[in-house]
């Protein structure tokens, strides 16, 4: 079963959005997944501004990638302070895991999924996790709970915008 059944939070570790697009998979993937050198979602949505600069501030590397120039992303990559563990796809599922390599107390995972539903319609999920470390793991996750759901809202709006352009 995909971890994106369903739509809205789910528990205090996952905040998610999905999204219907009128756009082909294969279409929609190349803007999810690009690894052009030019802005892109996962680098400059302004939540990942932010963090970047909050990053910094606390001895962090901040958005120190750019992205690897690619017409995709591949594992491996990195790109803003996302290390990509996963890109690629399974059939007419499409999938990025990103990792973010900044200071924090656990593991902070963004998921994106993009579906095909017929030839030209597609959906479009996202999936912010964070999986704590210790008690001061635990303690972040309650207070960084509004933050994600922010985050994820901001995030999934900038990329929407990203793919309207595409579908002009």
């Amino acid at each position: 079963m995909s971890p994106f059944a369903g739509v809205g939070p789910r528990g205090l570790r996952t905040s998610r959005r999905t999204s219907d697009l009128p756009l082909p998979a294969e279409r929609a993937w190349a803007v999810v997944a690009s690894g052009r050198r030019r802005p892109q979602w996962y680098a400059d949505a302004a939540p990942f501004v932010v963090r970047g600069a909050l990053d910094r501030l606390v001895g962090g590397r901040g958005r120190a990638w750019e992205p690897p120039g690619t017409p995709l992303l591949a594992a491996g990559n990195t790109a803003g302070f996302w290390r990509v563990l996963e890109a690629g796809h399974d059939g007419s599922r499409h999938r990025l895991l990103l990792e973010a390599a900044v200071r924090a107390p656990g593991r902070v995972l963004l998921h994106t999924e993009v579906d095909a539903l017929d030839a030209s319609r597609s959906r479009l999920r996202q999936q912010v996790a964070f999986e704590p470390n210790g008690i001061l793991g635990h303690a972040y996750l309650l207070a960084d709970l509004p933050a994600r759901e922010a985050v994820l809202a901001l995030t999934h709006r900038r990329l929407l915008a990203d793919l309207r352009r595409e579908a002009w």
